[in-house]
């Protein structure tokens, strides 16, 4: 088998796994009057990134975690929070410490026994290998397979927003950077 073809296969199977339910568990607490915190270290925190820059588009006030202009998260927001493991030190710390400011935790992690997992209001649980081990198997390197499922799951997230919102493509465009 081509190996485009297994990779293909190993996403496919991660994303029946995942279970639509906990995206619209965690639709509610997503709303365009709520700071949106994210969070994520590697390619984890990219993968979070992505995921605050379509918030954007779609009309959200999305604040990336570690950027100067990041204000302090308060009661009343919500952080989504990014890790493979689950159990990544920094993320965890940084976690624990939007809960108790009083902001609503989202942990997406492929282990739902984590401390992360444990930890959030809500978790979505995307089982992609990561280099901890967890999840599904992949002939991927480290976490490859859990980033790329990630994205593909907090992309159909904003596609949910998106649609309970009425936001249209030329709403989304209209959004996009015009200093490309």
């Amino acid at each position: 088998m081509a190996l485009i073809e297994q990779v293909k296969s190993e996403i496919d199977e991660v994303l029946d796994l995942v279970d639509e339910s906990q995206l619209d568990d965690v639709e509610p607490l997503l709303t365009k009057d709520k700071r949106i915190f994210v969070l994520g270290a590697g390619r984890s925190g990219l993968m979070a990134r992505a995921f605050a820059m379509r918030l954007m588009h779609i009309g959200y006030t999305p604040f990336v975690i570690g950027e100067t202009i990041t204000p302090s998260v308060q009661a009343d927001d919500v952080m989504v929070a990014v890790s493979g493991s689950g159990n990544t030190k920094s993320i965890v710390e940084l976690a624990e410490k939007a809960k108790g400011n009083g902001a609503t935790l989202i942990g997406v992690t492929s282990n739902k026994e984590s401390k992360l997992a444990q930890l959030a209001d809500k978790a979505i649980v995307v089982p992609g290998a990561t280099k901890a081990g967890d999840g599904v198997k992949s002939i991927q390197l480290l976490s490859t397979l859990f980033d790329q499922t990630v994205h593909i799951t907090l992309d159909v997230l904003c596609l949910k927003l998106s649609r309970r919102d009425h936001t249209s493509n030329a709403v989304a465009a209209h959004a996009h950077s015009n200093m490309e």
